[in-house]
């Protein structure tokens, strides 16, 4: 209400007051979007270089990133804010005090979802009951007003400790590298051929003989046949962060540094960069420096990328349910048709390698790296990182894609069992991948020529209620997470063999050095394969840098495979309807094209609550049964079901007829109609 003037009309509060009453409220709203936009994106983010380095964000693009975050969201809700205020100071106010109780209410989800059991609608209805309480005390005191506008001081804090204290900063604001290169001594300089897989724990390699399984990988096989096996190798850690830069300097995890060429400028490509060429395409890391790399086009880059996926991010903190999305799992490889990349390599004489198909799905990468790997003048270090048969798993043996939901547990009963079937068809199409490099070497020459490695970062675990590489799983599945394939092929070896010695990743970087006659000259934790085997068989491993933990025992068994069961590989006739089930995908079946390199070879769906946990379901396309697995008990998704059919041979071209059925004790079958 305005002033009145003796014998006069109200008259308007001065404008100084109103700019004053704005300003404030602009200070209230940029406090509450700190504390539901800003910390904590830029948490998470801080806490992930990776992500950055993945996408080759440049520190231009990530400052940008972070302005957005900062303003953009307060710039909206200010003019939003300053809109109303056309309508009249009381709309106004009104309208500020909606806004308040609604930042306050989402604060409340992000609050209730880290500090209580509350989830989905419950926690919903608690927020929006504390945002309304939150408004109400708002607009009758001041004293909320006041202390919102003192927490305004948050985003500009919340951007300098992700600036300058944040594991990302290094990515951000780079110190110069200054990496030591490595005093060549005499003798042969080969080139070096080096690949990192992800994720692929050796035991899923192994047959019941303790060999690699020739059946299922015969390229892993035939490596093995040339090449030295070391077969009682580990990674260092489970996370790739950790992991890579200790294989690629020869020293364990001190700190939790972002893997980037300004935290650990002494490593493999400075060595062996005054000599070699360096052709590196690494993915989670940024490891060797522009001086000394090129770095390529792919994954998508700019700012347009980091926002979308920020926005992701952002959905995801919002929610008023937990995420079972992996942020690993959103680093995904373009293919070689998205980056429009031409072939590398001729079509094989063998038809049975769908060559074609596989081509449309490799992922460009790879294609860049086989395309590379050709002799020259000058020593020459080939190195890649792919990620796979990493998560996210989408690749039957054959090459084709499948499609799949993001929220598929990879954890309890029928979750772990349907996990475990995903990573093995997924690294049987990676032993192809293999297969190509094998016989490009061969082509070329370097198979005889160079120093060939492969080998992969960590494993994972798929035993059930420790499925993972975190820290349950290192405690009761370590022989999964920390034992990985490690074959060294020296420049003309002639014959396999398996050494059995004590190998830690650490002992990558001074057994290449020993190899291409180059000395290291920084201390490394390590030993050449040159030297003597440890004396001890414990093993350092790392949950958290600086901490080690110590692993005993020798090369693990591969775990029992489940009996297959029966009916799958049968044909079933008319069978009579015994209940109903909705597939989620079903209309995938409708026209499915072969050739397009995509099948739906993952069904998933729900079965009504009524029907028991552990019922099995028989999944069966074109009349022909392709996996039989149980209903898993039920979960905000409902009574779910989910079913891989890794034979190629199960669909046709054009339109395939699905049907589910349910498997009773006595082994008869009862067709459940679809919706």
């Amino acid at each position: 209400m305005g002033r009145r003037d003796p014998g006069g009309p109200p008259t308007s509060p001065p404008a100084g007051d109103g700019r004053r009453a704005e300003l404030g409220r602009l200070l209230e709203v940029t406090a509450l979007l700190g504390l539901v936009v800003t910390q904590p994106l830029l948490d998470v983010l801080g806490r992930s270089p990776d992500f950055f380095l993945f996408h080759r964000a440049a520190p231009r693009e990530v400052l940008l990133l972070v302005a957005l975050i900062a303003v953009l969201p307060t710039l909206a809700v200010a003019l939003l804010g300053l809109a109303t205020g056309l309508a009249g100071p009381r709309v106004r106010r009104a309208a500020h005090t909606g806004t308040v109780g609604l930042l306050l209410a989402a604060l409340a989800v992000q609050v209730g979802r880290h500090g209580t059991p509350l989830r989905g609608v419950p926690l919903v209805l608690v927020a929006v009951l504390l945002g309304a309480a939150g408004a109400a005390a708002h607009a009758r005191w001041r004293g909320p007003g006041r202390v919102l506008r003192v927490a305004a001081i948050g985003p500009p804090v919340f951007v300098a400790l992700f600036l300058f204290a944040s594991p990302a900063s290094a990515v951000v604001l780079p110190r110069g590298h200054g990496g030591a290169a490595g005093v060549v001594g005499p003798g042969e300089h080969p080139p070096v051929v080096m690949i990192v897989l992800d994720e692929l724990p050796l035991v899923s390699l192994l047959g019941p003989d303790g060999k690699i399984d020739g059946t299922a990988y015969p390229h892993f096989a035939e490596l093995a046949a040339g090449s030295t096996w070391y077969r009682n190798a580990t990674g260092v850690s489970g996370w790739t962060p950790y992991a890579l830069p200790a294989m690629l300097t020869g020293r364990y995890p001190a700190q939790p540094f972002a893997p980037h060429y300004s935290q650990y400028p002494d490593n493999l490509f400075t060595a062996l960069g005054g000599l070699y060429d360096v052709r590196a395409q690494e993915s989670i890391t940024r490891l060797c420096p522009p001086s000394r790399c090129d770095q390529p086009a792919t994954p998508e880059q700019g700012l347009g990328v980091l926002v979308r996926e920020s926005g992701k991010l952002l959905r995801q903190v919002a929610a008023p349910v937990d995420s079972r999305i992996d942020p690993e799992e959103s680093y995904r490889e373009r293919t070689r048709a998205e980056a429009g990349l031409d072939a590398a390599e001729p079509v094989p004489a063998d038809p049975r390698f769908r060559f074609d198909n596989l081509d449309d799905n490799q992922p460009a990468r790879f294609t860049s790296f086989l395309a590379g790997l050709r002799p020259s003048a000058r020593p020459t270090l080939h190195f890649l990182h792919l990620l796979m048969p990493h998560a996210p798993w989408a690749f039957l043996p054959s090459g084709a894609r499948y499609a799949a939901p993001d929220d598929l547990p990879n954890d309890g009963a029928g979750w772990v069992e349907l996990a475990r079937a995903r990573h093995l068809a997924q690294l049987r199409y990676t032993d192809r991948l293999v297969g190509e490099t094998l016989r490009t070497l061969r082509a070329t020459g370097l198979w005889d020529k160079a120093l060939i490695l492969l080998t992969a970062d960590h494993g994972v675990s798929f035993t059930r209620d420790w499925q993972g590489r975190g820290l349950d799983a290192i405690d009761n599945a370590a022989g999964e997470v920390a034992w990985v394939p490690m074959f060294v092929r020296a420049p003309g070896q002639r014959a396999g063999r398996v050494d059995d010695r004590n190998w830690e990743h650490v002992d990558l970087l001074p057994t290449i050095a020993d190899a291409v006659h180059v000395r290291i000259p920084w201390q490394v934790d390590g030993r050449s394969a040159r030297q003597a085997p440890r004396a001890g068989a414990e093993k350092r491993f790392y949950d958290r840098p600086g901490q080690p933990l110590t692993l005993r025992g020798g090369v693990p068994g591969r775990p029992p495979d489940p009996a297959p069961h029966p009916l799958v590989g049968t044909e079933v006739g008319d069978r009579p309807v015994g209940g109903t089930a909705t597939v989620a995908n079903r209309a995938a079946f409708e026209r499915v094209d072969p050739a397009a390199g995509e099948l739906p070879a993952l069904v998933w769906g729900t079965v009504p609550r009524a029907v028991p946990d552990g019922t099995l379901l028989a999944v069966a396309v074109n009349g022909r049964v392709g996996a039989v697995v149980p209903v898993v008990p039920p979960d905000q998704g409902g009574r779910r079901f989910a079913a891989l059919l890794p034979d190629d041979h199960l669909f046709r071209a054009g339109a395939n007829r699905l049907d589910l059925y349910r498997v009773g004790s006595d082994g008869a079958l009862r067709r459940l109609n679809l919706s």
